[in-house]
């Protein structure tokens, strides 16, 4: 892999992370969760009220024990995935309320919808996992929607997906559903198999309902990415760096949260924060003060020793357009460079997370092979160099016929999937655009795509216990 960039200097690290303990140390986190302040009571931290002061000793500390590489585990072993290092793993959107049709309409996501983005997930080669909340299916009540969502991403790919964050106990759910597919909580806790998505409420808060679920899964042994979301200039100051400050607060006290209740737990360091658009006060993420902000948190989590994650073709775009893509490949390009190692977001996302896209989801799935392909920079062995064959043609010859050609062309080329590089007479018999003959590929690949077998006897234990579970939440 190339090398990653990093846009910080030592020195501004360093004053971001003074400013970050200044801000745990002086200002304080809310927790509006009794129990993760009992955490910190037993932890010798102050805690006044819901307030919670932590010392640099405790954080830096709890930082110490989190680990810097980490595998997830799928059912498919073929599928596992390294999370940390040089690796970066790619998944789609996620939360989006909204499908946005080809002709630029708009519906209310459904069920089948989600199952539909699972099985474009499981078909590419691009993404490595399958499911968190891609598309959230208002067909489904919402107290059994996170038992249909997760039991799509297993019967539909046999890639990694994620948990729900929604409270205790649906945390505990997608735990139970885990243990059912994979042999039980201590062959989970040995492995982990879930990652979910632990955000704060910002500024400097986190809520009841994500505490419930952030410690639910660190007593689980399963990984939790620790995000937060500070829009510059509304809940955060419009100021770069402070608001980098303040992101970064929030991150420490979550992780040192999942550190203190089980030490060893494996997190990442997530940041989805951007600015307010001063015109309109909407979340604007297409912008490349979020792409700095994905950059400056790469390096920031190199600088504490965890794996980084940020959003990935991020947009603010309505549509599927020009604005969507250059928006996307900016935001994409740079979580690849800097190195984030977790890019959530990175398939079929619209309108600041609002919306999901069955022909943004293809166009990004290419991207994310332009940039895999990029991020392998060049070869360096004999074929690489190609020495023999470039004496063997010499001047003025040519190598299409070559064995050489033939034998390394698939290696080293990148060879799309949708991209036209036909001739103009060739594309203009039908002048179809990228977006029209994406949504001709999404419905071929649906088509074809056969998903993974499940054992039956763990898909009857898998659906009884959403049945049952249903009946005790009154939405069978």
């Amino acid at each position: 892999m190339l090398p990653k960039y990093n846009i910080l200097t030592e020195d501004q690290v360093q004053k971001i992370h003074e400013n970050t303990m200044k801000i745990l140390e002086e200002i304080g986190i809310e927790f509006e969760y009794e129990p993760a302040l009992e955490v910190f009571r037993r932890e010798g931290q102050k805690v006044e009220g819901k307030r919670v002061y932590l010392t640099r000793e405790f954080v830096e500390s709890k930082l110490k024990s989190a680990p810097a590489e980490f595998t997830l585990h799928a059912r498919n072993p073929e599928n596992n995935v390294v999370i940390g290092g040089d690796n970066i793993v790619f998944m789609p959107g996620y939360g989006a309320p909204f499908i946005y049709e080809l002709d630029g309409s708009r519906r209310k996501t459904t069920l089948q919808d989600y199952e539909n983005f699972a099985k474009l997930a499981g078909a590419s080669k691009n993404m490595h996992l399958s499911g968190g909340t891609m598309a959230e299916p208002q067909d489904i009540p919402d107290g059994v929607r996170h038992l249909q969502m997760l039991y799509s991403s297993i019967k539909n790919s046999d890639k990694c997906f994620m948990g729900s964050a929604e409270g205790k106990e649906r945390a505990e759910d997608s735990v139970e559903i885990a243990a059912i597919l994979f042999g039980g909580k201590d062959v989970i806790k040995e492995k982990p198999v879930l990652v979910s998505l632990i955000n704060s409420l910002t500024p400097l808060k986190y809520d009841e309902r994500m505490l419930g679920a952030l410690m639910a899964y660190a007593e689980a042994g399963q990984a939790v990415i620790i995000a937060s979301l500070v829009m510059a200039g509304s809940t955060g100051p419009a100021a770069l760096a402070g608001t980098l400050s303040l992101q970064n607060a929030e991150v420490l006290a979550g992780i040192s949260l999942a550190q203190s209740i089980n030490p060893g737990t494996p997190v990442i360091y997530g940041s989805t924060s951007a600015l307010s658009d001063m015109r309109s006060g909407s979340l604007a993420i297409g912008s490349p003060e979020c792409a700095l902000f994905i950059s400056a948190s790469a390096q920031l989590a190199r600088f504490y020793g965890v794996p980084s994650r940020s959003g990935g073709g991020l947009n603010d775009s309505k549509t599927v357009d020009a604005q969507a893509g250059y928006e996307s490949m900016m935001t994409l390009m740079a979580a690849n460079l800097t190195g984030v190692n977790f890019v959530l977001h990175t398939a079929g996302i619209l309108q600041y997370f609002m919306a999901m896209s069955y022909e943004k989801f293809i166009m990004d799935d290419e991207i994310a092979g332009m940039l895999l392909h990029y991020m392998k920079g060049y070869t360096f062995d004999e074929d690489g160099m190609a020495f023999d064959v470039i004496e063997k043609v010499g001047p003025g010859g040519h190598f299409l016929t070559q064995k050489h050609t033939r034998k390394n062309h698939k290696r080293e080329f990148y060879t799309p999937t949708l991209s036209d590089r036909s001739a103009y007479d060739t594309w203009a018999k039908d002048k179809l655009e990228a977006k029209q003959r994406a949504h001709t590929r999404w419905q071929q690949i649906l088509a074809d795509y056969v998903p993974p077998a499940l054992d039956p006897e763990v898909d009857a234990k898998l659906q009884a216990f959403i049945a049952q579970r249903g009946k005790e939440v009154g939405e069978e």
